[in-house]
């Protein structure tokens, strides 16, 4: 693969940071994929436990942007009562070099704070 640099499109047509952006730029959605690289395979209810503060709506909503997108699978097991879990995608795997260089910087943040105080 040839090495990338940054640069401005042509304004007609789609930046690809922007269009990442669109799919994972919303909130809650890193710390979702951070916890399904971290777990592997999660359910509903436990992600519910382990976003401290996310409503089961956003959740929901944030699911269903995730499977739209290819980065999660979403599986329902015929049972009673209904188990679905969510597993993350080659695709969504892909994301967690992006997920640690993230941790990085929080780290870095997290280093100056503490120098300023």
């Amino acid at each position: 693969m040839e090495e990338m640099k940054l640069e401005r499109g042509m304004p007609d047509s789609d930046c690809p940071i922007g269009k990442a952006l669109d799919v994972i730029g919303s909130k809650w959605t890193f710390l979702i994929l951070r916890d399904l690289m971290i777990d592997g395979t999660l359910r509903f209810s436990d992600l519910l436990k382990s976003l401290k503060g996310i409503s089961p709506k956003t959740l929901s909503l944030r699911l269903k942007e995730l499977e739209k997108s290819g980065l999660i699978n979403r599986i329902v097991y015929p049972e009673i009562p209904p188990r679905v879990e969510y597993t993350l995608t080659d695709k969504g795997k892909e994301l967690e070099n992006i997920l640690i260089e993230l941790k990085k910087f929080g780290l870095s943040l997290t280093e100056s704070e503490k120098q300023e105080a």
